[in-house]
């Protein structure tokens, strides 16, 4: 099977995988650490760049492994969430985040309307037109799988955890993945190291909602979705619980 762009646009990027036809749509919403030329790095803010404040470290090779392997299609984001997080709802105090350990950003610092409309215009509105275009799409397709990563140190607090599988209303789909993953060998915990239920799902729960599909999120530890290897391991695993819990079909 072979992985293609099908669409390249400045805030986004869509791939597809054979016809695009499997059981789910693929989303990275912080798939990429590119700050647009129109907004040059502060020198203040360099020590963000490759972090995970800036990218979800390994998410965006992920998305690209996954839908190859399944045969699914993935829009990803092509901006960073420093600029605009296109995981959070317009109206989110994190939006334009202000700060980071402890120090302020200052990319973000003293927004005005114009500048805050401006991002929104340019990068978050096409991301979720392309988002609505491709799952409508998707006719086949009864889940929307959002792909994230987690940092293994957070403010101080190691996480132990490897995977986590985020929902807000499907419930029982997310405990039949989880209790799959964890049966396979990873440590998978439901609503962690972030809830699906506080808003951190955002992007894939409006957009499933809209045309009546399921949604998951699942979020891998950094220093393991950093390494191609255990990527792909656990991708192949992906696609077998899915298939064991009636998502994708042999």
């Amino acid at each position: 099977m072979s992985l293609r762009s099908i669409e390249f646009a400045e805030a986004y990027e869509v791939v597809r995988g054979g016809q695009g036809a499997a059981g789910i749509v693929l989303s990275c919403e912080h798939a990429s650490a590119r700050l647009p030329p129109a907004w040059p790095w502060p020198e203040s803010d360099r020590r963000l760049q490759n972090t995970h404040w800036n990218v979800d470290i390994g998410a965006a090779e992920f998305t690209r492994e996954m839908a190859e392997l399944v045969g699914a299609t993935a829009v990803l984001a092509r901006f960073t969430r420093l600029l605009i997080d296109p995981n959070r709802v317009l109206d989110s105090a994190t939006l334009f985040r202000d700060s980071a350990e402890g120090l302020p950003i200052q990319l973000n610092e003293g927004l005005d309307d114009e500048e805050r409309q401006r991002r929104i215009d340019q990068y978050y509105l096409p991301f979720h037109r392309a988002m609505d275009r491709y799952i409508g799409q998707a006719q086949s397709a009864n889940l929307l799988f959002s792909v994230h990563s987690f940092t293994p140190m957070y403010e101080g607090v190691a996480r132990e955890l490897e995977l986590g599988v985020l929902f807000d209303e499907n419930a029982d789909l997310a405990d039949a993945v989880c209790a799959g993953l964890s049966d396979a060998g990873f440590d998978a915990r439901l609503n962690e190291p972030w809830s699906g239920l506080n808003g951190l799902m955002y992007s894939a729960l409006r957009h499933a909602t809209t045309y009546k599909k399921r949604s998951l999120e699942i979020e891998m530890r950094q220093d393991l979705s950093a390494d191609a290897n255990w990527r792909a391991q656990f991708a192949h695993t992906l696609r077998d619980v899915m298939r064991d819990v009636g998502v994708l079909q042999d």
